[in-house]
């Protein structure tokens, strides 16, 4: 059997390794951190569990394949659940919009904002739909190794206006200003700043109103592993808490792995699942090509990072949904401060996950799970010490939910804990502590991105947000099928 190696076990590494190993490539997944997940870790403290992230799950039958490729279901494993309203979305006025693909129900949402938007929002529905199937279902789970895929694909860029950004086009369709944040906020989910990010990104609209938005009973942890026992089901190899160190090569090919505890072995191929800077600066460090690689990596220009604040509470909140955007008083002006300044604002534009409505059991009886994330400038436009200021953000943001949902919140906390910038980049080797990798920008798209297969060496691939499509779960999974196609021809 040819053997394949995939350096990290987040969502898109798991995704690569299941696609291997049920094409009958002996696959190993080798994992630095003492459980498996990558930015889906978690954490159980005080008998509160707390996903590090992502929790919006979309697109299940992305999912799904993963299972289907051997004759089994994803059912055996993890249970899904719907999640409604996908959203709650709030501005410091008071006015709240539950987004959700409940038609009937979003209609009147939109009423409610600008009776005369309702027109416009059937309008952008079709162009989410039309962008959906273009850059989603088309060009998703396909690579870009040459420019000529990406002139194949130029017409229907073109056509959709692919140079415009997701708030422009939103604009063109409503007119309401909490409208238009409504029908933009998404693209900050991956890393882009919906004043920058290609209105190719209003396809998530779609993604979402089709196949709805979900979340794994016990957390997205679950998930994970559900994907690992299916994995080691099928004869996949799992080696933990052991770091590779060095990809080794030997001319133009990869010949194998190496790790912090000494370990070595040899593969017919090697796809990383760790970050691109980290993969070509470190990993392949000793060779010419990821010197060459790192260093045009290094200029070009990456997402934002995040602050998470986790907190389990007294009580229980039926009131608060599973998921809450709480948008400050600012949309562009903050935007613009996390993106271009660098600065780090006093007021804030807040994502809140509230699992326990949905399923209690990840906090104690009569207690709640949340978690907070606060897009941050990354370490390189910021680059302040954390560990000073994470303590008095943390309160600042605590203070903020306090002020809008939870009036006692400070006396209600059981255990707290936050997640910086500084974390990211110590714990998953993350460039400038980037949350989601390079910035999701036209210029930095498809071909434009890291490619699923390297150009130089050609059995070393590459998955996950920092190549093509990018960042989230529906796009790291199709970073997998992209690259899995490529390692298949190139293998069998």
């Amino acid at each position: 059997m040819k053997k394949a190696a995939v350096i990290g076990s987040g969502f898109g590494g798991l995704a690569l390794a299941i696609r291997l190993q049920s094409a009958g490539i002996a696959t190993t997944i080798i994992e630095g951190r003492d459980k498996p997940g990558g930015r889906a870790y978690f954490w159980e403290k005080d008998g509160f569990t707390f996903d590090a992230g992502p929790t919006v799950i979309t697109d299940p039958p992305c999912l799904e394949e993963l299972w289907a490729l051997s004759g089994h279901h994803i059912s055996e494993d993890v249970e899904l659940m719907p999640v409604m309203p996908f959203y709650r979305l709030n501005w410091p006025d008071g006015t709240n919009f539950d987004y959700s693909n409940d038609e009937a129900g979003l209609r009147a949402e939109i009423e409610k904002l600008n009776p005369a938007d309702v027109a416009g929002y059937d309008k952008f529905l079709t162009y989410s739909a039309g962008v959906h199937d273009e850059g989603y279902l088309k060009l998703g789970h396909k690579a870009f190794l040459d420019f000529a895929s990406m002139i194949k694909a130029a017409p229907a860029l073109m056509k959709y206006q692919a140079w415009r950004s997701v708030y422009s086009i939103v604009s063109s369709f409503v007119q309401n200003e909490k409208l238009r944040e409504a029908l933009s906020f998404h693209t900050l989910l991956v890393g882009g700043n919906p004043m920058k990010t290609s209105s190719i990104y209003a396809l998530i609209h779609k993604l979402e109103k089709d196949g709805g938005v979900w979340f794994a009973r016990g957390g997205t942890n679950k998930l994970i592993a559900g994907m690992v026992t299916h994995f080691e089901r099928i004869g996949g190899t799992m080696r933990m808490n052991d770091p590779v160190t060095e990809i080794e090569t030997m001319g133009d090919k990869v010949t194998g792995v190496v790790t912090k505890s000494g370990w070595r072995d040899s593969f017919d191929a090697v796809a990383s699942n760790a970050d691109i800077v980290h993969s070509y600066r470190d990993l392949l460090g000793k060779s010419g090509r990821g010197k060459r690689a790192a260093a045009s990596l290094k200029k070009k220009k990456f997402s934002p990072s995040l602050f998470v604040a986790h907190f389990g509470i007294k009580g229980d909140w039926p009131g608060i949904p599973h998921h809450m955007i709480l948008f400050g008083p600012r949309y562009k002006g903050l935007l613009d401060d996390i993106y271009d300044h660098g600065v780090l604002s006093k007021d804030f534009s807040l994502y809140l996950h509230h699992p326990t409505v949905t399923d209690p059991s990840m906090a104690p009886p009569g207690h709640s799970t949340f978690y907070v994330l606060s897009p941050v400038p990354h370490q390189g436009k910021l680059p302040i010490d954390w560990k000073e200021m994470g303590p008095i953000y943390e309160k600042r943001i605590l203070d903020e939910i306090g002020h809008r949902l939870i009036p006692d919140i400070h006396e209600r906390i059981v255990t707290s804990f936050h997640y910086t910038p500084q974390d990211f980049s110590n714990d998953l080797n993350a460039h400038l502590g980037s949350a989601f990798s390079l910035e999701p920008l036209l210029t930095q798209s498809a071909f434009f991105r890291t490619h699923n297969r390297d150009d130089a060496i050609p059995n070393m691939y590459f998955v996950g947000a920092g190549t093509h499509p990018g960042a989230g779960i529906p796009g790291v999974v199709g970073s997998a099928k992209a690259t899995a196609a490529l390692m298949l021809e190139d293998m069998l």
